[in-house]
């Protein structure tokens, strides 16, 4: 596997050429990139002959001493578009130092290097591991862009405390070396440990039309499923993504399909059930759809009666479908018993798992960020704290993992 090395600006950065190192001796090729300030600290050469790669160093390439303007006329369009190979060809992007400048610049998505555009370039995960002053590190806007980054997916290595190259004494040394190795190794354990699964996730709402202009729907913003595809593709799922309308931006998934009720929502699932190892139902699928629908738009002349009918159960449906081997993951948002209840529904629906959360709790849940929850199995009660929803699409993927590996592991001893 490839690790693309950043390496920015502080005293800490002689510590990066041990950690190229280190990560060699581990089997990975380290392509190292540097930025203007880390040059002033350790010689591009050093990591050159460490790793055996190009060490990048700018943007765009350098003019020569002659009048003539660039000395390769195709030195500057390789160099241009040269963050997209290497962000497409890294498995994993780690930033060892990371100045406080440098999270700056990933918090706000400002690509003004080579590393910081990198970043926005690449969809392999990233850590980062910060050095600098005790104080910049305790500072409120590092301290939010961090909580940024995390929200994000990237794992931070927190950075030791001690005498600082400064003076100071606290937080801000770079982590022992051996120890952002570990969070490599940690990160990539299960990075990949979906692939080879095909992973079918529904997200978002269905609505169900009273007639041309208004429908019976719910509060779902589809951000838990379209963390869970994200980060599902992270890990090497094949991943299809059923999608009712929601106010977001597909994430880069194999396949997508667009769906409004939940008939339409049942079609999709049913179409693609039969070719996916792992299915997660997180939509919040209607309950209930109007009788009738009117083809016109009612008009308002007074009270108004709607007879409501039991839209299919596409969970249960599922799960009186499945094949041997196929994994089903349900959703249960509950106000009330929410343990019990969504104990019941694993059972009844056939059920691997099931992630139930409170939607009553405020700040959680529902158009939210953040979520909260548990995870049920036949035999385990996981508690997820509040957190992130791509932090908890994560740990999500963990437990789901960790059922596969185990079913395989029953498997082998049959």
């Amino acid at each position: 596997m490839k690790i693309a090395l950043g390496v920015t600006g502080g005293i800490a950065a002689y510590k990066a050429g041990e950690l190229a190192r280190r990560l060699q001796d581990r089997g990975f090729r380290v392509q190292v990139v540097m930025t203007a300030a880390a040059q002033e600290f350790v010689r591009p050469l050093t990591f050159a002959a460490l790793t055996g790669e190009k060490v990048i160093t700018q943007m765009f390439a350098q003019r020569d001493s002659s009048d003539s303007g660039y000395s390769d006329s195709n030195a500057t369009l390789d160099s241009s578009v040269e963050h997209i190979s290497v962000a497409q060809s890294a498995d994993l992007l780690l930033v060892a130092p990371a100045t406080a400048a440098t999270l700056a610049r990933f918090a706000y998505g400002l690509a003004e290097d080579f590393l910081s555009t990198l970043y926005l370039a690449t969809t392999a995960p990233v850590i980062v591991a910060p050095a600098m002053n005790v104080n910049m590190w305790r500072h409120p806007a590092t301290q939010a862009n961090l909580a940024t980054l995390r929200a994000r997916g990237v794992t931070i290595v927190e950075p030791g405390s001690g005498y600082l190259a400064c003076g100071m004494t606290g937080e801000g040394r770079l982590a022992e070396v051996e120890e952002i190795v570990e969070a490599v190794l940690a990160r990539v354990a299960h990075s990949q440990d979906l692939k080879g699964e095909h992973v079918l996730i529904s997200a978002g709402p269905t609505l169900e039309p009273i007639d041309p202009v208004r429908f019976v729907g719910n509060r779902s913003s589809g951000k838990m499923g379209y963390a869970l595809a994200e980060a599902a593709r992270r890990r090497g799922a094949h991943v299809t993504l059923i999608s009712g309308p929601v106010a977001l931006t597909p994430p880069a998934v194999d396949e997508f399909v667009s769906v409004e009720t939940t008939a339409e929502m049942r079609a999709a699932m049913l179409a693609h059930f039969a070719q996916s190892s792992i299915t997660i139902m997180t939509a919040a699928v209607a309950d209930f759809t109007p009788a009738v629908a009117s083809a016109q738009k009612i008009k308002r002349e007074g009270a108004l009666t709607l007879e409501l009918v039991p839209t299919t159960d596409i969970l249960a449906e599922l799960g009186s479908r499945r094949a041997p081997g196929q994994l089903l993951v349900g959703f249960a948002a509950e106000t009330e018993n929410v343990v019990s209840h969504a104990r019941g529904k694993l059972e009844r629906k056939h059920l691997d798992a099931i992630v139930c959360n409170d939607v009553s709790r405020p700040g959680i849940g529902f158009s939210s960020d953040r979520n909260a929850g548990r995870i049920l199995t036949a035999t385990d009660d996981i508690e997820i704290p509040e957190m992130s929803k791509l932090e908890m699409a994560g740990r999500i993927l963990g437990a789901i993992a960790a059922l596969r590996a185990q079913q395989k592991a029953t498997k082998v001893m049959r």
